[in-house]
């Protein structure tokens, strides 16, 4: 699994973009912006279509937090395309194809059934990998507790894990 500090890794894929296109994306055209990258194990599964509704319901608070959400499975752009059309409808967000796995590999969370196992990274500005969150097969993360680590990773300060999202922690000296 990649380390905390760590460069999210380079790549190159297809993406399924909310207005029906295919282009080609990489981690690197966000440089100096914040970004969440969820990911899946595969498509036209109901837990992970549960999975993007849900941060598909959150993609402009994380917008207006000034991150970039992306979501990410094995599958072709293509096979997202068609998801999205027969099964999810709109999905608010770039949908990458990692069809070569060369992003789940670099990410340390390719599953021996050839999938992505569920897990969420932030990547801050600098392109550095600032939070990992890796979950069960059967357990979704929560878009929810991904933009409240978002909010504390930009507050440069100390979070408790139940401090409301936009407050500070201070420690007395």
């Amino acid at each position: 699994m990649i380390a905390l500090g760590t460069p999210a890794p380079t790549f190159r894929c297809e993406a399924y973009l909310p207005d029906g296109r295919i282009e080609s994306i990489s981690l690197a055209d966000y440089r100096g912006r914040w970004i969440v990258l969820s990911l899946w194990p595969f498509d036209f599964t109901q837990p992970c279509q549960v999975h993007l509704r849900a941060y598909s319901d959150l993609a402009h608070d994380f917008a207006v937090s000034g991150a970039v959400l992306l979501g990410a499975s094995v599958d072709s752009a293509y096979a997202h395309g068609a998801w999205i059309r027969h099964t999810l409808g709109t999905v608010h967000f770039p949908l990458l194809g990692d069809t070569t796995r060369e992003l789940t590999q670099g990410l340390g969370v390719l599953a021996a059934h050839g999938g992505a196992v569920r897990s969420t990274f932030i990547v801050d500005p600098e392109g550095r990998v600032v939070s990992v969150s890796v979950h069960a097969f059967d357990v979704a993360p929560s878009p929810h507790e991904t933009l409240r680590l978002l909010h504390a990773l930009q507050g440069g300060e100390l979070a408790a894990s139940v401090w409301p999202s936009g407050e500070t922690f201070a420690v007395a000296a």
